[in-house]
């Protein structure tokens, strides 16, 4: 309960100025989110990512200096417990790609609604993934087939850390894995969290493409086209 009271540190990263101050200003009116820095490139980005350690960053991918990709790569290599939210203008699936590649959290069209970026800025930070579970699953499957590198800075999970992440690959949120598990849903988010620190990951989505590079669960355990959660 107390991670509910503690305000959502947030960074604005867009190299429009009215953009990233409109959004900055109305995320201000929150009252569990509080913006503590804007950058208009992605050096600066990950400069001040660096220094201020944000909870979550939102970012464009088309910047000056520095992509918005290049930058989430950077800063989750040396701050891999910020979450970064894409928001990006286009939709291309290569784009969404490379962001799971570069271990965003989610990725959202900036057309999106401002309760639905408020959403997902929430859920970012409680370790959500934001993004649509039949499309995560198929570039999972891209993922998988391009020999991604296996780190080596991770620490092994135990036997039901496993099992829960398992159940994350299959897109089950964290009511329907207490359920399956008769665990209660604390138990649940308390496994997920010490997952996320023993990979070094800040989302579900991450932590299912680290699961999938250490083999740890394999394509079967991802959603098919056909599902529809």
């Amino acid at each position: 309960m107390s991670k509910d009271m503690e305000k959502i540190n947030i960074m604005v990263v867009d190299d429009h100025p009215t953009f990233r101050d409109g959004l900055s200003r109305l995320l201000q009116e929150e009252a569990d989110l509080k913006v503590v820095a804007t950058a208009g490139d992605g050096e600066e980005a990950v400069e001040l990512a660096q220094k201020l350690k944000p909870n979550v960053i939102i970012m464009d991918i088309s910047m000056p200096k520095l992509n918005g990709i290049e930058a989430a790569k950077q800063i989750k290599s040396g701050s891999p417990e910020i979450a970064i939210l894409i928001v990006s203008a286009y939709s291309y699936q290569s784009y969404v790609l490379a962001a799971l590649k570069a271990g965003a959290a989610g990725y959202l069209l900036k057309n999106a609604p401002l309760q639905e970026l408020i959403k997902a800025i929430r859920l970012i930070y409680s370790g959500e993934g934001i993004f649509d579970v039949k499309v995560t699953g198929n570039l999972l499957r891209r993922l998988a087939g391009d020999r991604l590198e296996k780190r080596q800075d991770v620490e092994e999970l135990h036997d039901r850390e496993l099992q829960i992440l398992s159940f994350a690959a299959k897109g089950l949120g964290n009511k329907e894995i207490a359920g399956y598990l008769d665990i209660s849903e604390r138990t649940v988010q308390t496994h997920l969290v010490n997952i996320f620190r023993k990979l070094r990951v800040s989302s579900r989505t991450e932590a299912v493409l680290e699961g999938l590079k250490q083999g740890w669960i394999t394509l079967e355990d991802l959603p098919s086209d056909q599902n529809n959660n």
